[in-house]
């Protein structure tokens, strides 16, 4: 009788056992997520009942009371780290939790070009990091700030180089700003800055003269050529009297024709009215076009007019007879355009 009991007992053991241990396997390694691919962001300061409702919310999980079980004994629960968070489908818990408690969040892709203003910059960060994006726009305004980082905010767009950057989300504005002027100091480490140092600029100069070249014309063709006319002004002591930076001055883009009122306003970016480059640039130029002014071409051009076929390239001068020979041929060309279509 006592042998019989001891074999029931044991074999009650073994069930036991054998259904807790096919609990144990389904709570941590049966699949959980019941999406192909989901982003979970976990915001900074989140708690562990946040993420849950975050789950719950985007139906990311199929099992979310096995989950939290899972999660309780892996001990997450006090380890919540924000981030965004790529879940793929079939993904069990056990590999889910290990993700999120080691914080194993996947980098944002960043990329920016085409920037003309600080707003314009603030607003591509815009829902992609954890910081908001008035956050990052303030400290392009801060002074006190920029000033650390050799800045202020007339010529701190310079301090960003178009290109696509691996950052993770859960960065703030500092530390994105922070990652930017890294990047910076990298791309001018080297030939770049004895470059710069061999035409007599500096390297916020260089950028404030490569971001009007670059809205001059955006062609690599020309670039070179219309960096070596305006460094030919520069060493004349003449104006750069550049229509961009009127543009600039005046809030228009968009301007066909400048006219003399346009070149009357009071801006500092008014290169019609005051000498030399303008306190900070008029966009943020593509490294093609920094290398363009680092490299510029050496030539006796002082005067740039567009090609009256319209092309978008320009027809060069040394002289004013010879610059007015060709604005003459444009304006004549423009004005027949404009009969052709009425």
């Amino acid at each position: 009788m006592k042998k019989k009991t001891v074999i029931i007992i044991s074999a009650a053991i073994f069930v036991t056992m054998a259904l807790l241990a096919g609990t144990g396997a389904y709570i941590f390694f049966a699949p959980n997520t019941d999406c192909t691919q989901h982003t979970l962001i976990i915001p900074k300061n989140a708690n562990f009942q946040q993420v849950i409702d975050s789950l719950k919310k985007n139906n990311i999980i199929k099992n979310h009371n096995s989950f939290k079980l899972a999660a309780r004994i892996m001990k997450y629960e006090k380890q919540v780290k924000c981030g965004k968070y790529h879940l793929n489908e079939g993904e069990n818990n056990h590999k889910i939790i290990r993700r999120l408690r080691r914080g194993q969040h996947t980098p944002v892709k960043f990329t920016f070009n085409n920037i003309r203003t600080k707003e314009q910059l603030a607003e591509k960060t815009d829902g992609i990091f954890f910081f908001e994006s008035s956050d990052f726009y303030k400290l392009l305004n801060d002074s006190v700030f920029l000033s650390k980082y050799g800045f202020n905010s007339e010529n701190c767009l310079t301090g960003f180089i178009p290109n696509t950057y691996e950052i993770f989300y859960d960065i703030t504005a500092e530390e994105f700003f922070e990652k930017m002027m890294n990047l910076y100091d990298g791309f001018w480490q080297g030939s770049r800055s004895q470059e710069a140092e061999k035409i007599g600029l500096t390297k916020i100069e260089v950028s404030i003269l490569a971001s009007i070249v670059e809205e001059e014309n955006h062609r690599n063709a020309e670039k070179a050529i219309i960096a070596g006319l305006y460094m030919n002004r520069l060493h004349k002591g003449m104006n750069l009297c550049a229509d961009p930076t009127v543009k600039y001055a005046v809030g228009d883009f968009t301007l066909k024709r400048i006219l003399n009122s346009h070149l009357e306003i009071d801006s500092p970016y008014n290169t019609y009215k005051y000498a030399g480059l303008p306190p900070g640039p008029i966009r943020i130029p593509e490294i093609s076009t920094i290398d363009s002014v680092l490299h510029y071409s050496h030539h006796n051009y002082l005067y740039m007019c567009a090609k009256e076929d319209f092309s978008g390239y320009h027809n060069f001068a040394a002289s004013a007879s010879q610059h007015a020979a060709n604005a003459a041929k444009y304006h004549k060309a423009l004005n027949r355009l404009q009969r052709s279509k009425k």
